[in-house]
């Protein structure tokens, strides 16, 4: 097994997308095509595939109850106005056009969120802050580095600048959700390979740490990912279950939103790797209660 192999994990997450998608019916090479769209090695992808579904299927022979998450009750999320179909939302300081919406999974992607100007002063005030991103370890509710994800990054408190303000109010009007029920921004820098492997953005209720995570404001309930310039090749958002891959555009950005903790979302997503050029973002993440 090579090294870009050996660092990606099958992950529990992993496997239950896999039983969900053959649950469904879906066809063997389309969720491999869709796992390796997304960045996974074509080798690791094949071993899940064919381990998971083998355990599944050895354990509904043997009669056993196949442990899956449990569905809990939907619950609201942000969104926006969409009832006339408009074609530009006025996001409270400007005017922010529809580029695309979809269904399932709830995706929306939002042009012009952004100036030039903004994208570039983020990105100044973000740089000598960078260090290796880390992700939550839903184990015991700290973070840590993790593998998959292979970029730079760094958090604004919330409203730490009027550039942050400016921004996070502009989500808040545009997907009708409180500023005191979002998480600070991230910022992340993506170079050439970097990735972000597949991954759901809730927090598993499975997880041990997932109990003391949820007492600062809840549940995630949305994501808003906001491009800071153009890749020259690649680092588009992708949506494995969807075969969406969201092209990284500056001033751009997509959202998407999650009504409970569990893969029937089906907002399984991953940053593609960066061929060429670097990849900047400004994560927000939206959460069910006041996060202070």
């Amino acid at each position: 097994m090579n090294v870009q192999q050996s660092q990606q994990s099958i992950t529990p997450e992993l496997r239950a997308w896999i039983v969900a998608q053959a649950e469904a019916g879906c066809d063997p090479q389309a969720v491999l095509k869709a796992m390796h769209d997304s960045g996974w090695d074509e080798e690791v992808a094949l071993e899940a595939m064919e381990g998971t579904l083998r355990e599944h299927l050895a354990a509904r022979g043997a009669g056993r109850e196949v442990a899956q998450p449990p569905l809990r009750p939907a619950a609201s999320v942000p969104e926006p106005d969409l009832s006339q179909s408009p074609a530009t939302l006025w996001a409270g300081d400007r005017e922010v056009s529809v580029v695309m919406t979809l269904a399932s999974p709830r995706v929306i992607v939002f042009g012009g969120l952004l100036s030039d100007a903004e994208c570039d002063e983020l990105i100044a005030l973000a740089e000598p802050r960078l260090s290796r991103s880390e992700t939550v370890d839903t184990d015991t509710g700290g973070s840590e580095v993790n593998a998959s994800r292979t970029s730079q990054g760094m958090f604004f408190q919330r409203g730490e600048h009027p550039v942050c303000a400016r921004l996070e109010q502009r989500i808040a009007t545009l997907l009708r959700w409180p500023v005191e029920r979002g998480e600070g921004l991230q910022i992340l820098r993506y170079g050439p390979g970097a990735e972000y492997r597949p991954h759901h953005d809730y927090f598993d209720p499975a997880h041990a740490g997932t109990p003391t995570i949820l007492k600062r404001g809840g549940q995630r309930l949305g994501t808003v990912v906001v491009y800071l310039n153009t890749p020259a090749k690649g680092g588009a958002t992708t949506f494995p279950e969807a075969g969406l891959a969201v092209a990284p555009v500056r001033g751009n950005a997509v959202f998407f939103s999650y009504d409970r903790p569990h893969p029937a979302t089906r907002t399984l997503h991953g940053g593609a790797p960066v061929v060429e050029g670097e990849k900047w973002v400004a994560t927000k993440w939206l959460r069910e209660g006041r996060f202070d």
